[in-house]
């Protein structure tokens, strides 16, 4: 399994709506679209000075699964327009890592 990771970064009030925005339009989208080798996504925050840091992390079945999301660029973030306009920083590029080690919530 594949974890796609990106990092980006808004003002709390932002943040909110960027959260908003995740759980009821970007994630079930991206369920939608990446096929069945999609294989779940978290979203996470914290504080960072007057921002707040945001990261996702997409599993994939495979790399050929991520390919099949975004296009024959693996790296090339995914961040819908409406997305962009809450955030004050974001990564262009999405790292990726082999998971090692998983326990699924019963």
């Amino acid at each position: 399994m594949i974890a796609r990771v990106w990092r980006g970064g808004a003002a709390p009030d932002d943040a909110d709506r960027y959260e908003r925005l995740l759980r009821t339009e970007i994630l079930p989208d991206l369920a939608a679209q990446s096929g069945e080798g999609f294989r779940g996504a978290a979203g996470y925050r914290r504080p960072d000075g007057e921002d707040v840091a945001l990261m996702t992390v997409l599993r994939f079945a495979s790399m050929d699964a991520v390919r099949h999301f975004v296009g024959t660029d693996p790296q090339e973030a995914h961040v819908p327009p409406a997305a962009r306009a809450r955030l004050r920083r974001f990564e262009d590029e999405a790292a990726h890592c082999d998971v090692v080690a998983h326990n699924r919530e019963q």
